[in-house]
């Protein structure tokens, strides 16, 4: 994981090329003009791709900006690991938010041990938790998080859009979507019925995961951006490793 003391690295510096155009779209300066581009929800079409990876990597890497405050929403509130991976054993979270047991989104935020980075844990478990997160509240609760501060960006760690529905109620409030997928690992078929699940007026983004490029192509084959734009996540690879070629 990113920490924000250290020292220069090819993690770090991917994560920069990644948030930068997620960035420019809050700020309204980027290829499409959306509603709410500072709520990024990341996301994958099954476990195990490495979106709870990317969100907490993302958020810190933003956390690193001057001029940009993060909050990290634990929202997959079926399988919560976000918040555990950061060292956060807080019981309550959104979705007692959310049914009433708390009062306001202060009873629940969690102060990171990282300047500018605040925490939403997931909270206890609820049997209705797709209708809590569609309910009127969770409307409000959205508005409230994503217009407090200017300076702040918002980002959702969501449940697999395969396996839960309440990543496809959380894709509807979002601006931006980041889409996990693993290289030699997830099919393409899941990639298209995920990317299905998320409907329109947003931008999606793709960000190839366990990417191992070979000697001469380091980061992979490229940036693009717009309605489908993709990063890849590269790690050196071993002497008994050969280059990988991508999942999608």
């Amino acid at each position: 994981m990113l920490t924000p003391d250290a020292k220069r690295s090819q993690l770090a510096e991917e994560y920069r090329l990644i948030k930068r155009p997620l960035l420019m779209n809050v700020d309204k300066k980027g290829a499409d003009i959306v509603d709410n581009a500072n709520m990024i929800m990341v996301t994958s079409a099954l476990p195990g791709e490495g979106k709870t990876f990317s969100a907490i990597n993302l958020a810190m890497s933003i956390a690193m900006e001057r001029d940009r405050t993060v909050l990290l929403v634990d929202g997959d509130v079926a399988k919560p690991t976000a918040a555990k991976r950061l060292g956060i054993e807080a019981e309550l979270g959104l979705t007692d938010l959310l049914d009433g047991s708390c009062d306001s989104v202060a009873d629940v935020l969690v102060h990171a041990d990282v300047a500018n980075m605040r925490i939403l844990p997931a909270g206890r478990r609820h049997e209705r938790a797709t209708e809590l997160l569609a309910s009127e509240r969770m409307s409000m609760v959205m508005a409230e998080l994503s217009t407090r501060y200017s300076d702040r960006v918002v980002i959702f760690d969501s449940p697999p859009l395969l396996l839960a529905s309440e990543s496809a109620v959380l894709a509807e409030m979002m601006g931006q979507v980041i889409m996990v997928v693993a290289a030699e690992q997830t099919g393409q078929h899941a990639v298209n019925e995920g990317l299905a699940r998320l409907g329109e007026d947003k931008i999606i983004g793709l960000l190839l995961n366990k990417y191992r490029p070979g000697l001469g192509n380091r980061y992979g084959t490229g940036y693009r951006y717009g309605y489908g734009y993709g990063y890849g996540y590269g790690q050196a690879p071993t002497a008994d490793e050969s280059a990988a070629q991508p999942g999608v």
